[in-house]
């Protein structure tokens, strides 16, 4: 599907969102600036995460458990390895009570479970995103427009 704006971008994300259920994990692939901080924006929206959503770029997670179910937002960017993630308790987000969703899943393949829903966000202007989504193992599949 192709978004047209940021706004656009995290009413995608507000659409996924409905379909979300406790222990899905979401791995968002694509360059700095693709989009995907506003889908994470946009699903903590829909998933009713009333507080400000930032990047958790210098503390590698940030929990947000005022929604229907808690949102946890990881950044792997600055990630030296997988063990940084397994001391500070990762595999109880991962697939646990609520909905992981993981920017630069590329930093730490190790880490990835097996079942997710990958989504690709590739600028194509200025604005314009083209996302892609692809279940997993076996997550199941989700349709949002």
């Amino acid at each position: 599907m192709l978004s047209h704006s940021p706004a656009q971008t995290r009413e995608l994300g507000r659409q996924l969102a409905q379909s979300l259920i406790p222990g899905d994990v979401l791995l968002l692939y694509g360059d700095l600036g693709a989009g995907k901080s506003e889908l994470t924006r946009g699903i903590a929206e829909g998933l009713g995460v009333s507080g400000p959503v930032t990047s958790p770029s210098f503390t590698i997670l940030n929990v947000y458990d005022d929604g229907r179910i808690p949102l946890y937002h990881f950044d792997w960017y600055r990630l030296e390895s997988a063990e940084e993630l397994y001391e500070m308790g990762m595999d109880e987000y991962l697939g646990g009570d609520g909905v992981a969703v993981v920017e630069w899943p590329t930093q730490c393949p190790e880490a990835i479970p097996e079942t997710h829903l990958a989504i690709h966000l590739t600028p194509v202007g200025e604005a314009e995103r083209e996302i892609s989504c692809s279940p997993m193992g076996e997550f199941r599949c989700i349709t949002f427009d």
